[in-house]
């Protein structure tokens, strides 16, 4: 006998429960405004294409967000809670310092040699991390919810947007503080102490001068384009320079300085080199 079809309730699909239906519903939104960037407002988005997207049910989903504001302002909170201003180098800092040592082994050799080192891993750090920011929805998305949060009427909604933010930027700012305090370690640089400052205070004016700019190219995209010929910095070599560089170097070079208690001894030049693989 051959076998039957399913049929009745063994067709039905799984139910599910309705925190299962909420995350559904969140994942599937999210996907749709990381696929065009958020506006100021999220009248772009159907309420009906989210239910149809997610593969959920109509009634649980209107049994858990009766009137669709109620959704959004759910969505809201799940945006502020899962966005990131963009980066290109944050999590490969290590292999681009190795990039550049393999294009330049001698590099590692004098402190003024190191310097540049230095400065042309901040030249082609800030100008990806540049590229990375501007070209990606996920940007725009973070630029509209501060709009959006500025734009909200005081309340619980208000406060969660703004508490999310805050808690999303702050882990931006901590993951870039680490990865210029593993650097500086790494060539031998320290905090200016005279400052009196952090590396998670470098990171976020580093970061509040790279947004300017994307915001800025944003309406003059010579911003992205323009280059300058130019040896800044103490450099010994005349180079193209963007803008994003520029502000990245003038922004380190204001922070850290060599650390005059790293020993440059042929045993921590040897370790820099297997850590790098050169």
């Amino acid at each position: 006998m051959k076998d039957q079809p399913p049929t009745g309730l063994t067709r039905r699909r799984h139910r599910l429960s309705d925190e299962e239906t909420r995350q559904r519903m969140l994942e599937t939104a999210v996907a749709m405004v990381n696929r065009t960037g958020l506006t100021v407002s999220l009248e772009h988005i159907s309420f009906e294409d989210v239910i149809r997207d997610a593969g959920v049910s109509r009634s649980a989903v209107y049994r858990r967000w009766p009137y669709k504001d109620l959704f959004f302002s759910d969505l809201l909170r799940e945006l502020a809670r899962a966005t990131t201003p963009a980066i290109a180098t944050g999590g490969s800092a290590i292999e681009l310092v190795s990039s550049v040592a393999h294009d330049h082994p001698d590099w590692l050799e004098t402190p003024e040699l190191r310097h540049e080192l230095c400065l042309e891993i901040l030249r082609q750090g800030a100008l990806r991390d540049f590229e990375a920011i501007h070209g990606s929805t996920e940007w725009r998305t973070y630029i509209a919810l501060h709009a959006t949060f500025l734009s909200l009427d005081d309340g619980d909604l208000r406060t969660d947007v703004q508490h999310a933010l805050a808690r999303s930027e702050q882990a931006f700012v901590d993951r870039m503080a680490a990865a210029y305090r593993h650097l500086a370690d790494l060539l031998g640089y320290r905090l200016r102490p005279e400052l009196g400052a952090t590396f998670e205070t470098m990171a976020a004016l580093a970061q509040a001068g790279m947004r300017g700019l994307v915001t800025m190219a944003m309406s003059t995209p010579d911003v992205a384009t323009r280059r300058i010929r130019a040896t800044p910095f103490g450099s010994a070599r005349t180079t193209d320079w963007s803008l994003p560089a520029i502000g990245a170097a003038a922004t380190a070079f204001s922070f850290i300085e060599p650390d005059p208690a790293v020993e440059w001894t042929a045993e921590r030049l040897e370790r820099l080199r297997r850590t790098l693989g050169v």
